[in-house]
Formats: structure tokens, C-alpha cells, sequence
């Protein structure tokens, strides 16, 4: 499992996107596609909620005051867009760690939330992270894999 590294500010590198309020964090070393995946997200009906450095307060992500409404978007240039201020983190998506087809039961030590392994260029991957996200909020119900347990918690 890779670490979420701290950055000045008590700020974390990664991205967080949400869907009515429900937070997708995504992590993964510099490089990995994190701007890349959150932006796909963002052209599917996600709103932006941090890109490149996220603060998480337990489980309530949100971005540094000088970083809201910012995105990188590689090969086009730093782009301000709509946001939302803050987002309960539901899932977390670490890239780069290889993803296994039937993952184990695994919670974010920092939010509870369930974790996945992801590579971001996989066909699907939009589609997966929503899936996960409704199986994370109820309106699935997680039968086995990475939120196996979601109902007990």
C-alpha cells in the first residue's frame, strides 16, 4: 500500500473529485495520471474539489485557499474551473500499485474510506470508480472485493 506523502501546509499530493457531495480521493506518485484520471472524471458529471494537494480534515477533503478551482491539464496549461468546497471522502484510488481482479476488503488508514488499485488508462476506469462510489454509498450493494464490508462500517 503506498503512502499519501505530506506536503508543507499538512497538505497531501493527490486530486479528489466528487459526485453529490462524495468524495473520490485519488493517489499515486508524481506522474501516475492523478490530474489525468480527475479530469476524465470531471467530463463524466464529477466536480473538482482539489487537484495536486488535497487537505483532509479525518474524512472531509477540500483544497489549499491559493490551489481552489485549479487544475493541471498536461500539454494545455493550468485551467480555473467550478469546484465544490469540500467533499466527504468515500473512496480512494491509488495509482500505479497494479489492480488485482478481485481485490481484498481495504480501508484508507487516514479516511476510512474503502481503497482500490487502479490503473488510470484502463479501459472502464470512469465507469469502475462510479460503480465503486454507488456500492460505496448504498445505492449498490457490495457482495465481494474492496468494499466487501461497506455495510457493516
Amino acid at each position: 500500500m503506498s503512502v499519501l506523502s505530506f506536503l508543507p501546509e499538512g497538505s497531501f499530493h493527490a486530486c479528489c473529485v466528487a459526485w453529490n457531495g462524495d468524495g473520490v480521493l485519488i493517489s499515486g506518485p508524481p506522474g501516475s495520471g492523478k490530474s489525468e484520471l480527475a479530469l476524465r472524471l470531471m467530463d463524466a458529471g464529477f466536480d473538482l474539489v482539489a487537484d495536486d494537494r488535497v487537505l483532509l480534515d479525518g474524512a472531509v477533503a477540500s483544497a489549499p485557499e491559493r490551489l481552489a478551482g485549479l487544475i493541471e491539464v498536461r500539454g494545455v496549461g493550468i485551467l480555473r474551473t467550478s469546484f465544490v468546497t469540500n467533499a466527504t471522502v468515500r473512496l480512494r484510488v491509488c495509482l500505479g500499485e497494479g489492480q488485482p481482479r478481485l481485490p481484498e476488503a481495504c480501508r484508507d488508514p487516514w479516511t476510512g474510506a474503502v481503497m482500490l488499485r487502479l490503473e488510470p488508462g484502463f479501459p472502464g476506469t470512469v465507469a469502475r470508480i462510479r460503480a465503486a462510489l454507488k456500492a460505496c454509498c448504498g445505492t449498490y450493494e457490495w457482495v465481494a472485493g474492496a468494499g466487501e464490508n461497506v455495510a457493516e462500517t
